[in-house]
């Protein structure tokens, strides 16, 4: 699995692969990122990782598929598809699959402060110049319904 672009391209993209045998997929090498940490975990039934922390690094956990258990020092929270979980650096955590099913996962991590809004914006394809900020610009008119 690996991105369409090259590092550093404008646009790349990568596909997650439950069945591909990996627990660890480094989603962030293969679309060549480099503002924040980007992985997808895919655990068996019964499968766990390491108890660990981060120095600095704070990660969401996004549950795609199955169910999540989130061991922290505090006990137990059990989390299933599209729930998400922020997990401060220094907390202590341990990535469970207790459940039937295989569980897949994107996890999310950075450290730093965010910038904040930083996008440009711009009514249709046919705009030009800097764009404007988001807020400012309408939301286009949906897609006709299929069929």
């Amino acid at each position: 699995m690996s991105a369409d672009e090259s590092p550093g391209a404008a646009v790349a993209f990568a596909r997650i692969d439950p069945s591909g045998g990996e627990r660890f997929q480094t989603l962030r090498r293969e679309l060549g990122v480099s503002g924040f940490g980007l992985n997808a975990l895919i655990l068996a039934p019964g499968q766990r990782g390491r108890v660990h922390n981060h120095e600095h690094q704070e990660e969401v956990y996004l549950v795609l598929e199955g169910e999540l258990t989130l061991v922290l020092e505090d006990g137990e929270h059990v989390l299933g598809r599209y729930e998400l979980a922020r997990v401060a650096p220094a907390a202590r955590r341990q990535l469970v699959n207790a459940g039937r099913e295989p569980l897949v996962l994107l996890a999310l991590g950075g450290s730093g402060e965010h910038r904040g809004r930083d996008g440009r914006a711009w009514s249709s394809w046919e705009e030009s110049g800097v764009g404007r900020p988001p807020q400012e610009v309408p939301l286009p008119d949906d897609l006709p319904s299929p069929g």
